[in-house]
């Protein structure tokens, strides 16, 4: 039986994706077929600059057998970009190319089935240009699940999640209600039954200080404590809210599966602390498994060959099924 391959969309040309992709693929074994949807032309350029050698397996997107794919090659759709120098400045320059990887791994997905997909990452000031907070605010709009999603920064010791993904703090009580913390946690909990199999512990925090302040109205009275009575009246396992100051403190974190924050960096910045590029960012709700490396285009290293290449490798390892 054939295996159900891995869609890799390489993402922002100017990142170090590609040189992560590599590192990742040199003296590691994956049974899915791996197709990276790229530039031919920059992956090669990128590949002898950085001193790999992989022969390629270029893929026609309308006639895919899957019979004829192994990672024996780099399996390649070549996606038409224009550029000057192996390694650039980020710019919009890229926009459309970066639209055509995305539009070209969705068609691939809906038509074949698919249910494997990881991203490189972009730049959301060049590519997104405000319209979407972020890739999975994107990828939810272009499936038609929009605001019915939710992100999993998965690490098998603990996970975190945001109620608000990437939003200025100014906005995010605005945007927190009891029907998105009710949302996002059933998401989980179908994730954590269909893929590991089984019921997640998960901690809830609190968005003020010390779940306080100085108002009648709080968010935690108004709007997480009532989530919360919900969510155990259903039979989920959670609890809060906590402090964010101590929820991650070792002899807390050891009781959870997957602690919930109510903004971005508010579980991002300890998750990140205690796992560093351990851990992957999985996209819940979308009709396919869509995960990307936890790390951005870090133009700063770009053509130093000196990236970390673990967090594509956990998502490579977490797709391999």
């Amino acid at each position: 039986m054939n295996r159900e391959p891995i869609i890799i969309v390489a993402g922002e040309p100017n990142s170090v994706f590609l040189e992560i992709f590599f590192k990742s693929i040199k003296n590691k074994k994956y049974k899915s077929p791996l197709i990276i949807i790229v530039s031919k032309k920059l992956l090669l350029k990128q590949m002898k600059l950085l001193g790999f050698n992989f022969k390629i397996n270029l893929i026609d997107k309308d006639y895919l057998s899957l019979k004829d794919l192994n990672n024996k090659k780099i399996n390649l759709i070549d996606i038409n970009y224009h550029f000057k120098n192996t390694f650039e400045k980020i710019s919009t320059n890229s926009n459309n190319y970066i639209k055509e990887c995305f539009n070209v791994a969705l068609e691939i997905l809906k038509k074949n089935k698919f249910s494997k997909m990881i991203n490189g990452p972009i730049s959301k000031k060049s590519f997104l240009q405000g319209r979407y907070l972020g890739i999975t605010e994107y990828l939810a709009s272009k499936t038609g699940k929009k605001d019915k999603v939710a992100m999993l920064i998965y690490n098998p010791k603990l996970s975190v999640s945001p109620i608000t993904t990437h939003l200025p703090l100014k906005h995010v009580s605005k945007k927190l209600s009891k029907l998105k913390i009710i949302q996002n946690i059933i998401l989980i909990n179908s994730f954590y039954l269909k893929e590991l199999r089984k019921i997640p512990k998960i901690g809830i925090t609190g968005l003020n200080p010390h779940c306080e302040s100085n108002y009648k109205t709080s968010e935690e009275k108004q709007i997480i404590i009532p989530a919360i009575k919900n969510l155990i009246q259903k039979k989920y396992k959670v609890s809060g809210p906590f402090a964010a100051d101590t929820i991650f403190m070792n002899d807390h974190i050891k009781k959870f599966d997957v602690i919930i924050g109510m903004y971005h960096d508010q579980v991002l910045t300890p998750a990140k602390t205690l796992f560093g590029f351990n851990a992957i960012n999985i996209t819940l709700g979308l009709p396919f498994t869509r995960i990307s490396p936890d790390h951005g285009p870090n133009s700063s290293m770009l053509g130093k060959n000196l990236s970390n290449p673990a967090s594509l490798i956990e998502a490579l390892k977490f797709l391999d099924k």
